[in-house]
């Protein structure tokens, strides 16, 4: 089998210090982040960065500082930003940001542009125009319903066919479950996606290992889940995604 990939998303939009010390704030933090995660297995990082009050930012400016010291700190880890509006911004300001920042990858919710129908051809062209590599972010089977709409109008190119599945929720907190991925695999069956899996909770290994016995690519990381498989508190990003890549290994026989 074709070895998996490894992203780790290591902070999200919400969490801060108070929900665990070593969820990584400020750039400088998330660059040693992901140099120790790189050193444990990753292969790429999703990127969210904060504001001056350690709040969720889409701010172009504070991307492209990101960016630069991640790739002079390690440079063969991929970056994919984030577009999360996280309840703060609209569709106008994350295609702004996607226009001013130019990331060599973004993750995008396609429900969150389907608040705006009248940006989203525009937003899914120019990132083909500018050769962003879009992962779509599907929390539930209606977002793939959603997909599957805009694919067919050619909204969003045939080509662009990276996704996310989300397994639990955030708000109210659900805790995934490795069942959790047979809705997605069933709605998705015939669209030829390349596709990736996230899981709140302390089941997120769990969810991993099921992803990996699918055909799956896995995403681990603080965004959703800081606990060990044993519901003990994890030291850090990197031992989850250490535990992570050892699954691959297994998996892979590498």
């Amino acid at each position: 089998m074709n070895k998996p990939s490894l992203m780790v998303a290591p902070n999200g939009a919400r969490k801060q210090k108070a929900d665990h010390p070593a969820v990584p704030i400020g750039i400088s933090e998330i660059a040693q982040t992901a140099l120790d995660c790189f050193q444990a297995g990753a292969d790429s990082l999703h990127l969210h960065v904060r504001d001056a009050n350690d709040a969720h930012s889409l701010d172009p400016v504070i991307y492209k500082e990101a960016i630069s010291t991640l790739t002079d700190m390690v440079p063969d880890l991929a970056i994919q930003i984030t577009t999360e509006s996280a309840g703060i911004f609209d569709t106008a300001t994350q295609f702004h940001c996607l226009k001013s920042t130019i990331p060599d990858a973004a993750s995008i919710a396609i429900r969150e542009i389907a608040r705006d129908t009248s940006l989203a051809a525009g937003i899914y062209g120019f990132c083909a125009e500018a050769k962003i590599a879009v992962q779509h972010i599907l929390y539930d089977t209606n977002d793939v319903v959603l997909l599957r709409e805009w694919m067919a109008k050619g909204w969003i190119p045939a080509q662009m066919n990276s996704v996310l599945f989300v397994l639990g929720k955030y708000q109210p907190m659900v805790w995934a479950l490795p069942e959790n991925l047979h809705p997605y695999l069933d709605a998705t069956d015939n669209m030829d996606l390349n596709w990736t899996v996230c899981a709140f909770g302390q089941h997120e290994l769990a969810c991993a290992k099921a992803a990996l016995q699918m055909g799956g690519n896995i995403r681990i990381g603080f965004e959703n889940n800081t606990l060990l498989p044993d519901g003990s508190p994890a030291k850090n990003n990197a031992q989850t995604v250490a535990l992570a890549a050892t699954l691959i290994k297994d998996m892979t026989h590498e």
